[in-house]
């Protein structure tokens, strides 16, 4: 009989709560999203549109968490949808500003009630203290160098 001994169990394993987690946090968002007609990631570019202004692709990219191809897909159907408008960059035409439309604002604006309730549940699940270290924790670990230990010699020795 086969035995999984692993020494770190997928219960103990980062990239699976990382998972669960975003899980958690993201079904009641999809929830509400799915009422509007949007998808999560359409969702992160309205809101980074809102708090942001005017942005190019790459800024929305990573602002977003989206890669580039993906936000193509994203831009030409919210552009489609009159949520986002976009236009040639005034100073260089290789480049687009995005903006969004009133009515892009007016979705924003619509749902934002609910979302900030869904962020306000949460803070009352963990607990304010809580919530604000775990964002200090996962920014700490986007900042976090993940190079193999070898790697990191190399470059030390050289």
């Amino acid at each position: 009989m086969y035995e999984c001994n692993p020494p770190l169990t997928t219960e103990r394993s980062l990239p699976i709560a990382l998972l669960r987690a975003r899980e958690k946090v993201l079904g009641p968002v999809r929830q509400m999203l799915s009422k509007v007609g949007l998808t999560e990631q359409q969702w992160r570019v309205l809101r980074v549109l809102e708090e942001c202004g005017v942005l190019d692709p790459t800024e929305i990219s990573e602002r977003a968490c989206l890669l580039l191809p993906s936000l193509t897909r994203i831009l030409h159907t919210l552009e489609g949808k009159a949520l986002i408008y976009r236009e040639p960059h005034p100073h260089d035409g290789r480049k687009q500003q995005i903006t969004l439309t009133n009515a892009g604002r007016m979705v924003v604006d619509a749902n934002m009630a609910e979302a900030m309730l869904l962020c306000q549940q949460l803070k009352a699940g963990l607990g304010e203290a809580r919530l604000e270290l775990l964002l200090d924790l996962l920014n700490d670990l986007q900042e976090a160098s993940l190079e193999e230990p070898r790697a990191k010699e190399t470059a030390q020795t050289s």
